[in-house]
């Protein structure tokens, strides 16, 4: 076929687009005006100390002198080079680690019995809910008291079973302990309040239908309710493990950290290098630190959950 007999080939339409309604605008400008307050926050309380900590750990200043003096990689050689670092790292994560299983374990134990017909189940759940909304200096002031080897309410109900006190909190091995104890004491109304919601919302009918299949107690928790409860349990694995990890304020009034730093914690740590010790720069290498930790454990249970959570 010659070149002459071929049709002419059309041109692609143009596709133009269409311009936003007027509607839509003023959505996506009150959406903007709505989000930038909180942005704004954000970038101003989270974003823009993680960057200055990051800043300020590679130089050396007292938070006094007006110059800052630039040291490198020095302050992180410094710190991964202490021991007393490494001391207040494995406290650390010993704490956690404890307190988020115990408090776990103990919180949906209470939050099962809670969930049945009991007499006086709201008042015991204030009870059990009490220490949540007390204040920490009040918490630590209190079991400071109860834990005092000479004239403590631990030590009043010792004295008759014959039991030596134990100086929990200028004890070298109990002084941890105690810290567990109390953080363990504090949050279990939480996690059993949130346990509960969660069971409220797990439907009757399930377990209608195991008890037709003669499933017994242990089998209907391990099949029925646990299951049905991972996500709750997800949820409180996270926000358990970050707020241990953060833990200050009661270790603060409690122990200090002492004896010897067997009870100090990587945030008390880090406040007696900024605030007692003013090395600002090494206390920013730790708070990068403590940052970086946090969201590793956070990334690793979020790819572990996809193993055991069921939504």
């Amino acid at each position: 076929m010659s070149s002459q007999s071929r049709p002419p080939i059309e041109p692609l339409p143009k596709f133009k687009r269409n311009p936003m309604t007027r509607r839509a605008k003023r959505d996506a400008i009150t959406f903007a005006l709505f989000t930038f307050p909180n942005f704004l926050l954000l970038t101003v309380f989270v974003f823009w100390p993680i960057f200055y900590s990051l800043f300020l750990s590679f130089f050396k200043w007292d938070m006094i002198a007006p110059k800052k003096r630039f040291i490198g990689l020095e302050n992180y050689r410094v710190m991964f080079s202490d021991p007393v670092f490494w001391l207040v790292t494995k406290n650390t994560l010993i704490l956690s680690l404890w307190v988020v299983v115990v408090k776990l374990a103990i919180s949906l134990s209470l939050a099962l019995v809670m969930n049945r017909d009991l007499r006086g189940r709201s008042f015991y759940q204030a009870i059990i809910f009490s220490p949540t909304f007390t204040t920490s200096v009040a918490v630590a002031m209190v079991w400071r008291w109860i834990l005092e080897p000479d004239y403590g309410l631990l030590r009043v109900f010792m004295r008759p079973f014959g039991i030596a006190p134990i100086n929990w909190i200028e004890s070298t091995t109990h002084s941890l302990p105690a810290v567990i104890i109390v953080l363990i004491w504090v949050g279990i109304g939480y996690d059993m309040v949130i346990f509960l919601a969660g069971l409220k919302n797990i439907p009757p009918e399930l377990y209608d239908a195991g008890l037709v299949d003669g499933v017994n107690p242990v089998q209907e928790f391990f099949y029925i309710t646990f299951p049905l409860l991972s996500p709750t349990t997800f949820f409180l694995t996270i926000t358990g493990f970050i707020s241990a990890l953060k833990s200050f304020d009661i270790i603060r009034i409690l122990t200090d950290g002492g004896p010897l730093n067997t009870s100090n914690v990587l945030v008390l740590f880090l406040y007696e290098n900024a605030f007692r010790w003013f090395k600002t720069g090494y206390a920013s290498a730790l708070a990068l630190l403590l940052f970086v930790i946090i969201m590793a454990i956070t990334l690793v249970q979020n790819r572990l959950s996809k193993r055991w959570v069921h939504y």
